[in-house]
């Protein structure tokens, strides 16, 4: 029987906690890293109980015979495949004569461990299709994980373990899937795996928001940043940002408003039209860090959720991120693309990057950090600000309440050209302007720089209805209908 959850088991326990379970039989399909998960299962001892079949097709053209071809071999469309033939052929073979007192599943990963020329990237999917009850209909989990092992055989112990704990969580800790993600990485860690999307789907599964087990991959420290799809989709980082180019806002966004549209409508306008983006596919990103929240032990899952809805309401890719640099924010996504990257900010953000005081733990400072975030063609796109809002937050106030019709007031505006950084660094911002690696957002309207997300949020929790002109109409409408930011519910 399964030990109670508190207790950490170790891999082999758990391997041979499954293999003592008489109903659960199945197969074990295991492509590019070797056969670890069943190596463990066998190792564990009482396999015979557990282990249907194991199989590696290594090869190419066999993979291809067996489950046929996909766009790539190391992908989801590969993994579904290798889940569909193997489980059907268990149910054809195995479901006459024992079907009505086992619970079948097939576990299979395709992977790419780090070859012998050590320039690949050490990935893999890794997915679970089973049985909940004798005969009943089959669930899903499939994940997607990064190794972090320098060398292919400590990366192929920790996808074993991995595998092993997938198992075990899918048979035992199904009606938590919180604690099933998080026993992922026992006994393997953070340190040596990432795991970046994870997805639940079937009957086991009846009110899981995927969505949610994303967003708790980045509160648990699984990974750094999740992607979730206007549709409630949730993506996978390598497979939406292939050989594309990234435009990015970091925002709260909560909620969004006007301005945040107009800040990434004239940059997206902009940055169409560099060089480097001609004949590119481009994804189009807001950014969410929660790296402040995590930090305080104040994050509201349901709030985020919410703002995620909204952002996906209008249109766009949702980005969650633990993120606070934002040299890490491009360097992430240096991992997937190596086409052009794009970030919209506005003049309070410009001057947070100029703080130095982020970058105290880092050897080479404030240069180092510069160094990494614009390496390999990264721009900032900087929306400007009015002079007293720019006057207020270098004496650390509160923005003034916004005034959404001519928002600028008729005052000069401070922009990437004539904003003030400290003397020390004056040189170096001069570099990046002259460079081009900072550029002014042209186009903006005007009349929407007195618009300031936070006082639209106090606006809503007062009971004050003018916040409506400050955002977008659909976004507007939903606040209203469900109650969000502390808005009045309406009346059934």
């Amino acid at each position: 029987m399964p030990v109670p959850q508190k207790t950490l088991l170790t891999t082999n326990r758990k391997a041979l906690t499954i293999n003592l379970d008489e109903p659960k039989y199945g197969t074990f399909a295991e492509i590019g890293a070797g056969q670890e998960v069943a190596r463990i299962f066998f190792q564990a001892g009482g396999a015979s109980g557990t282990v249907a079949k194991t199989i590696s097709a290594y090869d190419m053209t066999f993979s291809d015979a067996i489950y046929g071809k996909a766009p790539r071999y190391v992908s989801r469309e590969r993994l579904a495949l290798m889940l569909e033939h193997e489980y059907q052929l268990l149910l054809e073979r195995l479901a006459t004569t024992r079907g009505d007192r086992t619970t079948f599943f097939v576990f299979a990963n395709t992977v790419a461990a780090t070859s012998y020329k050590g320039n690949n990237d050490a990935h893999g999917w890794i997915g679970i299709r089973f049985q909940s009850e004798p005969g009943g209909a089959p669930s899903e989990i499939v994940l997607h994980v990064r190794m972090w092992d320098k060398e292919a055989l400590l990366q192929q112990e920790a996808l074993g373990i991995v595998g092993t704990n997938l198992i075990y969580g899918a048979f035992y800790f199904r009606e938590d899937p919180l604690q099933l993600i998080q026993s992922l990485v026992d006994n393997v860690g953070t340190a040596r795996v990432e795991v970046d999307m994870v997805q639940f789907a079937g009957p086991a599964f009846p009110h899981v928001d995927n969505r949610r087990m994303a967003l708790s991959l980045v509160q648990l420290g699984l990974t750094n940043a999740v992607m979730l799809a206007p549709r409630h989709e949730v993506l996978q980082p390598a497979e939406l940002f292939y050989k594309k180019a990234v435009l990015i806002e970091r925002g709260t966004f909560r909620p969004v408003t006007r301005v945040n549209i107009d800040m990434l409508n004239c940059a997206a306008a902009q940055f169409v039209q560099e060089p480097l983006i001609q004949g590119k596919e481009i994804v189009t990103l807001m950014e969410i860090s929660i790296h402040n929240l995590l930090d305080s032990g104040t994050l509201d899952l349901d709030e985020l959720l919410a703002r995620v809805d909204l952002v996906g309401e209008l249109g766009f890719t949702a980005m969650v991120s633990n993120y606070a640099e934002f040299y890490r924010l491009t360097s992430y996504f240096r991992r997937y693309t190596k086409e052009m990257i794009g970030v919209t900010l506005g003049v309070d953000n410009l001057l947070e990057i100029f703080n130095e005081k982020y970058y105290e733990h880092l050897e080479g400072g404030i240069l180092e950090s510069f160094g990494r975030m614009f390496r390999h063609a990264v721009k900032l796109y900087i929306y400007p600000m009015r002079q007293d809002t720019y006057a207020r937050f270098v004496r650390g106030e509160a923005p003034a309440p916004s005034t959404p019709r001519d928002g600028s007031g008729g005052q000069l505006l401070i922009t990437a050209k004539n904003v003030h950084v400290a003397d020390h660094l004056s040189n170096l911002y001069a570099h990046l302007l002259e460079n081009h690696y900072l550029e002014c957002v042209i186009g903006f309207d005007r009349e929407l720089l007195g618009i300031h997300g936070r006082d639209v949020l106090r606006r809503i929790r007062e009971g004050d209805t003018t916040w409506e002109t400050m955002v977008p109409p659909l976004v507007a409408r939903t606040i209203r209908q469900q109650g969000l930011f502390g808005a009045p519910v309406p009346a059934a």
